[in-house]
């Protein structure tokens, strides 16, 4: 039977034409954002209402002592991050070396300096005079280990030491993620190990490794603040000397607070921009 057959009132039962498309409501999001607002607002009233001198922590957010702290902060998360990333790809190339010393020392490296906490291993460096009272060659130079292992060489060795070992295993992975095929083309042209790494896999590894290693940057300058216990001069230390004075403990916090908040932010851009760049290839070849 066709269509033109069929009953005039038949032919209207089928026709959705005229229905109402209406979207749906999603209740439970609004109501869920509407929780989220509320607890944002009571939270934020909590701050402005409590007892907290809103007018000592503008007078203290750009204080000399402050400004002095973000410089050494910043100083000790690129000097640590450095020294990670330099321990991270040697102990990473000893990991695929295929020497099985070279593999080994890197698997203790890695046990040890990521088993043992941050602070733990700050305060090890700090007071490694005891272990060792001076330091050199007998007979030829000696130098007592206080004056060598001051609070920014012990703060730099702790973390940087302990940030390699993390380091190592994300280069690991980037480097692992480049096709074997690659190697054997450079061997083909003549290239030697260290002109592949540096010519071929490092390049394309850096898509895979630039996102964790930005996150360690980040998580390196909240790290920072553990110096404060060895007497490191960085934004924490600073703002505890001011309220050790003043007793404007929550205001010189919130200082603080700021400024930690404040250089975040600024690298978490930084790491967006470094990404999409290294990202641009990808994005061609999905493109094609």
């Amino acid at each position: 039977m066709t269509d033109t057959a069929l009953p005039h009132s038949s032919r209207d039962a089928h026709d959705i034409a005229h229905l109402e498309l209406v979207p749906r409501r999603h209740l439970g999001r609004k109501l869920l954002a509407a929780v989220v607002v509320v607890l944002v607002a009571l939270l934020v009233r909590a701050f402005v209402v409590g007892q907290i001198e809103w007018p000592v922590v503008g007078q203290f957010l750009f204080a000399p002592v402050i400004i002095q702290g973000i410089w050494n902060t910043l100083l000790m998360t690129v000097a640590a991050m450095s020294l990670g990333i330099a321990l991270g790809v040697l102990i990473a190339i000893m990991r695929i070396s295929g020497n099985p010393v070279l593999e080994y020392i890197a698997l203790v490296y890695v046990w040890i300096f990521r088993g043992a906490p941050a602070l733990l291993q700050l305060l090890l460096w700090f007071n490694l005079a005891l272990i060792f009272p001076t330091m050199g060659i007998p007979g030829l130079f000696e130098i007592n280990t206080v004056e060598v292992m001051t609070p920014f060489v012990a703060a730099m060795l702790g973390l940087g030491i302990q940030q390699g070992a993390y380091t190592s295993e994300v280069v690991r992975s980037g480097l692992l993620s480049v096709d074997t095929g690659q190697y054997e083309a450079a061997r083909t042209i003549g290239m030697t190990g260290m002109q592949t790494l540096r010519r071929i896999v490092l390049p394309q590894a850096m898509r895979v490794m630039v996102p964790p290693v930005g996150n360690e940057v980040i998580s390196m300058v909240k790290l920072t603040s553990l110096a404060s216990v060895i007497q490191y001069s960085e934004i924490l230390h600073n703002a505890q000397v001011i309220y050790y004075a003043n007793t404007r403990v929550l205001e010189l916090l919130m200082v603080a607070s700021f400024w930690y908040l404040a250089i975040v932010t600024v690298l978490s851009l930084i790491q967006s921009r470094i990404e999409r760049h290294y990202a641009r290839g990808t994005r061609d070849r999905t493109t094609i």
